[in-house]
């Protein structure tokens, strides 16, 4: 299970950030910056990511859910994280939608890859599997993320909530409409497929 922050400390950014105060604004955004977009990069998939930077969605998503925060509820960190999951999976979904309408060729692309990002980028996916070596690399992002695309779509939801949003069992199960337990064996199935691709 993801190790909980204390909750009191992410409710008061929040409350700060709600009543207009820049500085806790851009403290809440720099504090679930790296999860996000490695989050983004997932639930991107490969197509997606030859197309927009991990950056210009996560800024997209970011300047929304700051638009939305003042009619946020703050009901603990679980509901704040799976608030902000949520705004950053509409915009995956918004974004593919719009290239699949363009119908662009994406082997005419080029893709925007940037070498600084791919280590925060590795960083936050260490929850999910820990390299072998201790350089990071653009190489073993790319080598993560194409293991990650191989998964089938319930095993990236579970890993995704689990490993980035940091959900609990229990609301991982409501959101999957799973028992509790059954959450455990199918995150386990899925980190075991997941490390058996990296291999």
């Amino acid at each position: 299970m993801a190790e909980e922050r204390p909750t009191h400390d992410l409710g008061r950014l929040v409350r700060r950030a709600q009543q207009g105060d820049p500085d806790a604004a851009e403290a809440l955004l720099r504090e679930q910056l790296p999860g996000l977009r490695a989050f983004v990069r997932l639930r991107a998939g490969a197509a997606l990511r030859q197309r927009e930077s991990a950056s210009d969605l996560v800024h997209s998503v970011c300047r929304e859910v700051l638009e939305e925060l003042p009619t946020l509820e703050y009901r603990g960190e679980a509901a704040f994280r799976s608030w902000l999951y949520r705004a950053a999976e509409r915009k995956i979904v918004d974004r593919a939608r719009f290239w699949r309408a363009r119908k662009r060729d994406v082997a005419r692309e080029v893709s925007p890859h940037a070498v600084d990002e791919d280590a925060d980028l590795l960083r936050s996916y260490a929850s999910i599997h820990t390299p072998s070596r201790a350089a990071i690399v653009h190489e073993e992002v790319l080598r993560l993320e194409s293991a990650f695309d191989r998964l089938p779509p319930h095993y990236r939801e579970v890993i995704t909530l689990a490993r980035l949003v940091g959900l609990p069992h229990k609301e991982m199960g409501r959101q999957l409409g799973r028992s509790e337990g059954a959450v455990r064996v199918l995150l386990f199935r899925a980190l075991a497929e997941l490390s058996d691709h990296l291999r």
